[in-house]
């Protein structure tokens, strides 16, 4: 049976033999010069391409975040594209520190209706390319490296010829020998240089030479060395922006432009959350977040996370998946027991005054308006640090670690019989029932203390459905007193840890007191909170001895 899973018919993809590579060496120290190629690259690739609306909607989110150049689509290509660029100039849409980018082939007819969509815009990029790879010029061109050059030629005559047509527009050219990671180097090098030859940039009117990887066929260490190679060769170099757009055939879009951009790239050409044709584009929002986290300005603003979520879901109907790196629902979560405690411990530790260092999470989710609340979720895999930081963060309880270790318990419980997340209220409820008043317990009605220098007295109505009772005792303190009162309930009740705390400011504040004691010999933790600190402590005592009580009736 022929065998169908075969490596065999695939070769590695050749690497670039380069004695002085110097890229490795290289840090990132700026961000990029940016374009955004959503509303073209992007709208191509969708089931249902956008509506003028909706790419207007999406063109002033790419505007609000930054971007400082656009392309706006294929204007000869379309009815749509080409109303949609004219609407942003007539209406006036374009703010003047942003440039649009239009892409037209090396074709007469469309170069001539690529004006036509321009004409009356204060600047603009104008991006004309043609193949030139191996497998492009051999099997669908048919024509040698002498014909693809001549393309080349005639379309950068084209473009600089009608530019002139309209002087009253800053013309910025922009020229892509498309799929140039399949294009030998040198042949790249001498189509480029063909086209320089004719647009004659200087270094205060350069062009823009865009490489894309049109198919990502390397690792982008390959791509980098591509690029590094093409820069020492290429003429006029000083007058020339490198521009690369990556693709995503090998996952690898992203490494692929970071590697270049240290290689000596100058601009990016990308698209939110990668969409773009087969595997997509690269991630402008990931490299940019990528820059972000090392301490590098990427020069656009993420910070509204949910809103950039939002547009771009409803005008390409595309939704962004939970473990998208920065932006994915939940990236920011944490489900392991260890890694909740984690977080929560470097969070109390750190001082808003230094670098940020927590572990689990590369950059502070507030940054791009995520809350800690979302930081950590609850399920049958978490532990007592992620369920603590739940209640702290909802509730303001600061749970010593022997209680962590009894709620923990609790919580993981309920989330096996469940077998689902716990959610923040859940946790709420499962801590008042486990931890203090229980429903069918002792509760106290009302107290009375009465200080003196060698014992306090201490007297506590109790009240459980229709019984009633007073205990009345005297101890070293209101606490050891009540503890020797429970023994009328048949309750012998030893405090082993107690811990206290305000949960709000004032002086009408509540507290909370918390309660580990040994109940007739089992242990139990207690909780109670009230505006009365001795009573609060109080509550937390006789939330333990229910508990004992409570199991004593279910084995009885």
């Amino acid at each position: 049976m022929e065998k169908i899973f075969d490596h065999k018919k695939y070769k590695a993809f050749p690497a670039v033999k380069k004695a002085n590579r110097r890229w490795p060496d290289n840090t990132i120290e700026t961000a990029p010069l940016w374009c955004s190629v959503d509303l073209r690259d992007g709208n191509q690739a969708l089931i249902e391409p956008m509506t003028v609306e909706q790419k207007c909607h999406l063109f002033k989110l790419l505007v609000d975040i930054g971007f400082k150049e656009i392309e706006v689509g294929f204007p000869a290509a379309s009815g749509p594209d080409f109303d949609f660029v004219r609407k942003l100039i007539d209406d006036k849409m374009i703010p003047d520190d942003v440039t649009i980018q239009v892409l037209t082939q090396a074709r007469e007819h469309l170069i001539t209706r690529t004006y036509e969509a321009l004409k009356g815009c204060r600047r603009a990029v104008v991006h004309v390319y043609n193949s030139t790879s191996t497998v492009q010029r051999e099997q669908v061109f048919q024509k040698d490296r002498a014909g693809i050059i001549e393309i080349a030629e005639q379309g950068a005559r084209m473009v600089a010829e009608e530019a002139k047509k309209h002087p009253d527009t800053e013309w910025v050219f922009q020229y892509s020998p498309e799929s140039f990671t399949g294009t030998e180097l040198d042949y790249a090098v001498d189509i480029c240089n063909a086209v320089l030859t004719i647009w004659k940039p200087t270094p205060d009117k350069p062009v823009i030479l865009n490489l894309p990887a049109t198919v990502e066929m390397s690792t982008p260490n390959i791509f980098a060395d591509q690029i590094e190679w093409f820069l020492d060769h290429i003429n006029n170099r000083e007058a020339v922006i490198c521009s690369v757009h990556t693709h995503n055939d090998r996952g690898c879009a992203v490494a692929a432009a970071e590697l270049a951009f240290m290689a000596g790239a100058d601009r990016v050409e990308g698209t939110l959350f990668g969409n773009g044709e087969r595997t997509g584009n690269m991630d402008i929002i990931t490299m940019a977040m990528n820059l972000y986290s090392q301490g590098v300005d990427p020069k656009l603003d993420l910070s509204r996370s949910d809103d950039i979520i939002r547009v771009y879901t409803d005008t390409t109907s595309l939704p962004v998946h939970p473990r998208h790196p920065w932006f994915g629902e939940l990236v920011y979560t944490a489900f392991s027991g260890s890694h909740q405690d984690a977080i929560r411990k470097c969070l109390h530790r750190r001082n808003d005054n230094e670098p940020w260092e927590v572990a689990y999470l590369p950059i502070d989710p507030t940054d791009i308006g995520r809350d800690y609340q979302e930081v950590i979720r609850i399920n049958s895999q978490s532990g007592k640090g992620g369920v603590a930081f739940v209640l702290e963060q909802e509730q303001g309880l600061q749970i010593p670690r022997w209680l962590q270790i009894a709620l923990s318990s609790a919580v993981q419980e309920e989330a096996e019989n469940n077998a689902s997340e716990i959610s923040s209220s859940q946790i709420w409820s499962i801590f008042q029932k486990r931890f203090m008043t229980q429903e069918n317990g002792w509760r106290i009605e009302n107290y009375r203390l009465e200080h003196s220098r060698e014992e306090d007295v201490v007297e506590v109505g109790l009240s459980c459905q229709s019984d009633r009772i007073v205990i009345q005792n005297s101890g070293t303190g209101p606490l050891d007193a009540f503890s020797k009162g429970l023994d009328k309930l048949g309750v012998h009740l030893d405090i082993i840890d107690y811990n206290k705390h305000a949960l709000d400011n004032g002086s009408d504040a509540r507290a909370v007191s918390y309660v580990h004691a040994s109940v007739n010999g089992q242990r139990y933790c207690g909780v109670g909170i009230d505006r009365d600190i001795v009573l609060a402590s109080l509550k937390a005592m006789l939330a333990a001895a229910n508990q004992a009580l409570s199991a004593t009736r279910a084995v009885a």
